[in-house]
C-alpha cells in the first residue's frame, strides 16, 4: 500500500501533468458538460494521467499503487490480466511506450466508487512492433481507507 507522502506526490505531479495536458491538447476541464469538476473528480483524472504516464516510464511502483491487488483488466484484443500480468508486461524484451496521453475524460462519483471514461492515445512497442493506437477505456476505482484504487479496466480498440 501507498504511503500518504507517496500518494499526495503522485496526486499533484499527475495533477499539474493532467492540467498541462489538458490546456495543451484542448481536452475537458469538466467532467460533465457545463459542470465544473470537484475535488475527487479533478483527483481521479490525475490519478489517470499519472497511470498514463508510470506505464510510459515502466513505473511499476507507481502503478503496484494505482492499481488494486484485485484488478481486472480488459485489454483492447479481448484477453483478461490482473494486476501482476499487467506489470509484468512492462519488463517484456523488446516492450515499451513511448507516448501515452489521455483525452476527453469523464468521471461519474457514487460515494467511494467511481466511472471514468476517455480515450487513451499511444504509441510504443509490444513483441517487438511499433504500434500507435486510440483506445476507448471504462476504468471502476474504488476508495480504499482514503486512497483511490483502481480495480477494473476495460479497453476497446478504436479502428475508425
Amino acid at each position: 500500500m501507498r504511503s500518504f507522502d507517496h500518494s499526495a506526490k503522485i496526486v499533484a505531479i499527475a495533477g499539474a501533468i493532467a492540467l498541462g495536458s489538458m490546456l495543451a491538447t484542448g481536452a475537458p476541464v469538466r467532467a460533465q458538460e457545463g459542470a465544473p469538476l470537484t475535488a475527487t473528480q479533478s483527483k481521479l483524472m490525475a490519478l489517470e494521467n499519472a497511470w498514463g504516464q508510470a506505464e510510459e516510464h515502466g513505473d511499476a511502483k507507481t502503478l503496484n499503487g494505482l492499481l488494486d491487488g484485485e484488478l481486472v483488466y480488459v485489454r483492447y484484443d479481448g484477453t483478461v490480466w490482473n494486476r501482476g500480468k499487467y506489470l509484468a508486461s512492462l519488463k517484456e524484451p523488446g516492450a515499451h511506450e513511448d507516448q501515452a496521453v489521455n483525452e476527453a475524460m469523464s468521471v461519474h462519483v457514487f460515494g467511494e466508487t467511481a466511472i471514468v471514461t476517455g480515450i487513451y492515445r499511444v504509441k510504443g512497442v509490444e513483441k517487438g512492433k511499433a504500434y500507435a493506437r486510440r483506445e476507448r477505456y471504462i476504468d471502476t476505482w474504488v476508495n480504499r481507507d482514503g486512497a483511490w484504487v483502481c480495480v477494473a479496466s476495460q479497453v476497446t480498440l478504436i479502428t475508425r
